[in-house]
Formats: C-alpha cells, structure tokens, sequence
C-alpha cells in the first residue's frame, strides 16, 4: 500500500502516524462503524471477525500480526468497517488518520495507477 510513495510522502505519512496502545480483549475497531483510521501492528496478535447476515455469532477470519495493516478499506472506499478487530495480546499500533491518508497514500497511489493506464 505504500510502495507507490516517493522518499517525501513516505516520510510525511510516517510522521502523520501516532502510537496507540491497546490491552488484550479491547476493542480496535467494531464492524458497522465509520473508519477513521488505519492501523499497523508494530506489536502484540489482534483477531479479526466478522458477524455475517443470519448468524449469531461472528466469523474468525484471521490473525494479524506485526507488520501488518488493517482498515484501509473503509479509508479508501468510504465505508463503514467490514469487521471488528480484537487485541488478543496487549499490543501496540500505529495510526495514520483519514486526511493524511486520502491526501498522499491514496493519491499517490491514484496516481501511480494512471501513469501505468
């Protein structure tokens, strides 16, 4: 997601990024809500899941782990969250709000996109 950035929006987005620090069992993000950030695990397990039309209990749909984003989604489609993420261990995360985010990592990529077009 972020290859497309040249050395000065890599380094923008970087510093756009703020710490957060969530204890095993809170809640990261709940399915339904409007997205205001993504999120990249620097430490700890999150669990994702999903409560799909008929069930009563929500769907395990995978782990994720250091080094791994979440939350793009509802940023780049104007969407509400497609799933709740759960700390499975204390963790610690970093977040690059909606503004930072459509104003250089989606319009980089845009734009990466049309040079290829």
């Amino acid at each position: 997601m972020f290859s497309a950035l040249n050395p000065a929006e890599l380094d923008i987005v970087l510093n756009a990024m703020s710490q957060v620090t969530r204890k095993a069992g809170e809640i990261i993000i709940t399915q339904g809500e409007d997205g205001d950030n993504l999120y990249v695990v620097e430490s700890g397990v999150l669990s994702c899941s999903k409560l799909f039309k008929g069930n009563s209990e929500p769907t395990f749909l995978k782990e994720y782990q250091p080094g791994e984003a979440f939350g793009e989604l509802a940023l780049l489609y104007n969407a509400p969250r497609a799933a709740t993420i759960t700390a499975k261990t204390d963790a610690e995360l970093w977040a690059l709000d909606r503004r930072t985010f459509n104003f250089i990592v989606k319009d980089s990529a845009l734009k990466k996109h049309d040079k290829y077009d």
